[in-house]
């Protein structure tokens, strides 16, 4: 990731936060903090936003990766679309509409003109756009939840792009370790109390069920149907964030909601309290790389794009592509010799449907391509199927493991006969570190996964188990 917004409903960060910034490259959007509520706006008031504005301004002007000010979270998307009308009356929306104008397009930009000077700012996010007016969508920034709240499929994404998604996302629960530090196995269902607690969606659990009944077979039980939701958000947000890169230049920015938690719970969050990445963290650090392949398919022609943020071409590149049948490993290859241009998305490569495929090969068969340089290392991958795992015909299979223990570091190999999706590597471990996670493990392929974590010892022997999504039905 090269941006990370500060949300107005959180706090200023630490000064270790913004050093890191500076030292990563990575830009920062920065919120006032106010979200999601109208706001005094009286003299003494104000008088205390002054102060405290003031204060963070010079704090934070001077940090390199400090990029942007933005009054405030979804303050006026409320005070136009939230109903609010329904339940106060019109002398208390004036009020409320005047003060907003007052703290967020006079105080604050006055004070931003005053004390930095030397960076931009807009009145609060979304600028004007609202998730149920995509016409508006073609100026300024986004939130658009009409994935999850708005209901829309993971591929209908693709069909609305903005032009900055400031905010989206889609929520999953933490992995098991997580979800037994808050909650005893009789408490391990959707409907249950301490479920229901930990939800702070106006919408969640039965929102992710419903979802996962249209894109995956029944689970077995809630163990599964916690890692089946953690493929799904990472899956579906990679889907998602994609097609926002492939939409380069008029998509220009993909901030999703949200990075971590502020407590163990069922969120949209990417890594949870603990630390632990879910499946989404790894596929988002896939779709943000620098460099990444991206893969559209239009009727009946599979486009190849290089997504690229460097500034410099890069040239002399090769682009492999498989067509692997879930049993029987690869069947047909392709190559060609592609150069990958600066700063832009570009289709580099198309393939007719006709010439990897038949509709009847689509359920049990996979479209593996990859990216590599002129030395050979692998820059980037792909894989596409045709359909969402419920429509899969996906083999049983067995994932054999074998881990070298080492103090701090356990190295598992990974290999099976068959395909098996989106393997996920279970370590009883908070916080573990693990170079990949949730993985196509394809036809007699051999993957190497590091697990690091100062809390390993290699006289522990600790477990490390592996599911994938063949196991769950």
């Amino acid at each position: 990731m090269n941006m990370i917004r500060v949300w107005g409903g959180g706090i200023y960060e630490n000064e270790a936060f913004y050093r890191e910034a500076d030292e990563r490259g990575i830009l920062v959007w920065q919120d006032f903090i106010f979200g999601c509520v109208p706001y005094p706006s009286d003299v003494t008031f104000l008088a205390n936003v002054r102060e405290e504005a003031i204060y963070n301004i010079k704090r934070l002007r001077n940090h390199a990766s400090l990029a942007f000010w933005c009054g405030n979270n979804e303050v006026e998307e409320g005070l136009r679309h939230w109903g609010w009308q329904k339940d106060y009356p019109a002398g208390v929306m004036e009020e409320w509409f005047k003060g907003y104008d007052t703290t967020f397009r006079e105080l604050l930009p006055s004070l931003v003109k005053e004390h930095d000077g030397t960076r931009s700012y807009i009145h609060g996010s979304p600028y004007n756009s609202n998730w149920g007016n995509p016409e508006k969508f073609a100026a300024s920034d986004v939130h658009d939840w009409g994935l999850w709240y708005g209901e829309l499929p993971f591929e209908a994404m693709a069909d609305r792009l903005p032009r900055f998604a400031s905010e989206f996302g889609f929520q999953s629960f933490p992995e098991m370790k997580t979800i037994r530090t808050f909650a005893t196995p009789d408490q391990w269902s959707l409907e249950s109390e301490v479920m229901k607690v930990h939800q702070k969606a106006s919408t969640g659990n039965s929102l992710i069920k419903k979802y996962m009944d249209m894109y995956y077979r029944e689970p077995q039980d809630f163990e599964d149907f916690v890692y089946l939701g953690l493929v799904m958000q990472g899956n579906g947000m990679e889907e998602s964030v994609e097609a926002m890169r492939r939409g380069r230049p008029y998509c220009m920015g993909a901030l999703y909601w949200q990075i971590n938690d502020s407590w163990p719970v069922v969120s949209w969050a990417s890594i949870d309290y603990y630390d632990n990445w879910k499946a989404q963290h790894y596929r988002m650090r896939d779709v943000f790389a620098p460099l990444a392949l991206g893969v559209e398919l239009k009727g009946e022609v599979l486009n190849y794009y290089t997504m690229s943020d460097y500034l410099q071409d890069s040239n002399d590149l090769l682009l492999t592509l498989q067509v692997i049948d879930f049993t029987k490993g690869k069947r047909k290859e392709f190559s060609e010799k592609i150069n990958a241009a600066a700063n832009t998305s570009q289709i580099v490569k198309r393939f007719r449907l006709s010439d990897l495929v038949t509709e009847a090969e689509k359920s049990h068969t996979l479209i593996h391509a990859f990216l590599t340089d002129s030395k050979g290392k692998i820059i980037s991958t792909k894989d596409h199927f045709f359909y969402w795992p419920n429509k899969l015909d996906l083999p049983m299979t067995e994932v054999k493991t074998k881990v070298n223990y080492a103090d701090g570091k356990y190295t598992v190999t990974l290999t099976s006969k068959k395909l098996a999706k989106d393997v996920f590597i279970e370590i009883p471990i908070q916080g573990a570190q693990l170079s990949d996670n949730f993985i196509d493990l394809l036809p007699g392929e051999k993957r190497t996964i590091v697990i690091t974590s100062p809390l390993l010892k290699a006289a522990d022997k600790t477990p490390v188990t592996v599911k994938h999504i063949r196991e769950t039905y």
